[in-house]
């Protein structure tokens, strides 16, 4: 079933690529590559945005607030500064369709005004205030599972069962969702990899991906460059993209509808490939676990 960005929809039977575009000064891998003499440079990300789209990217992802382990936070103001203008510029001058990773109720309102198609919130919408803005926009929400904030969520992670403590809580939050007024079809879920987990929660929630699918929504996985694979290749945040590769693939053959990336074009080929090997109506092959998702 197609879900509706706004004007636009996407075919979410096989999986899509979420080019990530941060206006960032701070961010993990990308913060300031959109800065010229310290202010955010609009060409710089109409550029980039324009590139990623070429390279095979469905969704542009514009993030304003970082939100690596221990970043510091941003006010309102300056994140309505960094993300509302990029959002206005990449629909009227490029058509995307723009996702806003934010967690701020007045960012939400704005971006939706701004022509955004998506709200993707690390807090899966817990903010005061964010569940009735996110309703007001009639646009579609991923929900990620984060255990505790970006200035603490990595220090000492602790779960009784990793995959079922992060379903329970996506459970809870989608119930909070409908109750507001917000239908299960707007809904995409992220289990969140890399927030409030380590190495073997990342590993387990993958390996487990496919359990999900009982909460009924599309899954979003972002797995790009993050710190796992550093721990299990002993690579800098540059040299992770045949790793990065790797998690890609390992995610849509386990059912992730939406993959965000930084590396669009090596993904959107890796996918092409796994769209080539699904079987053919008149193929005995058994289905693949991304199939059956």
């Amino acid at each position: 079933m197609p879900l509706q960005f706004g004007d636009s929809a996407l075919d979410l039977s096989q999986p899509r690529v979420m080019g990530i575009l941060n206006t960032t000064p701070d961010s993990f891998s990308d913060g300031g590559q959109h800065y010229r003499n310290g202010r955010l440079c609009l060409d710089l990300v109409l550029t980039r945005a324009q590139q990623m789209l070429n390279e095979g990217a469905d969704i542009i992802d514009v993030g304003g607030e970082s939100t690596r382990p221990g970043a510091a936070p941003v006010s309102e103001a300056e994140e309505l500064e960094r993300v509302v203008p990029v959002v206005e510029v990449l629909v009227r001058e490029l058509g995307a369709i723009v996702s806003v990773d934010t967690s701020t109720p007045a960012v939400m309102r704005e971006a939706a005004v701004a022509g955004a198609g998506m709200l993707n919130d690390i807090r899966a919408l817990q903010r005061d205030g964010a569940l009735d803005a996110a309703a007001a926009t009639g646009l579609p929400v991923c929900l990620m599972h984060m255990q505790g904030q970006p200035t603490t969520m990595q220090e000492s992670p602790r779960y009784r069962e990793p995959v079922d403590d992060v379903k329970q809580f996506l459970r809870e939050r989608v119930s909070a969702c409908e109750q507001a007024g917000i239908a299960r079809q707007r809904l995409v879920l992220d289990p969140g990899f890399g927030f409030g987990k380590n190495l073997n929660h990342n590993l387990e929630l993958l390996r487990r991906l496919p359990e999900f699918a009982e909460l009924g929504c599309p899954l979003l996985v972002g797995l790009s460059r993050k710190s796992m694979l550093g721990e299990l290749l002993g690579r800098d945040v540059s040299e992770r993209l045949p790793g990065s590769l790797a998690l890609a693939m390992a995610a849509a053959e386990r059912g992730a509808s939406i993959i965000r990336v930084h590396d669009v074009a090596a993904t959107a080929d890796v996918l092409k490939v796994l769209r080539a090997l699904k079987p053919t109506d008149s193929s005995t092959t058994k289905p693949s676990t991304w199939e059956q998702a």
